[in-house]
């Protein structure tokens, strides 16, 4: 699975490398399997958003 921006795929890569530079907050993702990190860590950056902006649930509720 490719990563959606490039923040997340940064995040992956650190978690991957170096997982005692990680963050209390996203120590979670230390939980994800070997594979799936490096999925995620080697995708290309060309073409992503630095971040993707998350959707508030009433936002998408009053879309539909």
């Amino acid at each position: 699975m490719p990563a959606k921006s490039v923040a997340q795929r940064r995040l992956m890569a650190i978690g991957e490398h170096k997982p005692g530079m990680l963050k209390k907050k996203n120590r979670g993702i230390l939980k994800m399997g070997k594979s799936s990190m490096h999925d995620y860590a080697s995708t290309p950056e060309k073409g992503l958003p630095m971040k993707v902006r998350k959707i508030d649930n009433k936002l998408k509720r009053k879309k539909i």
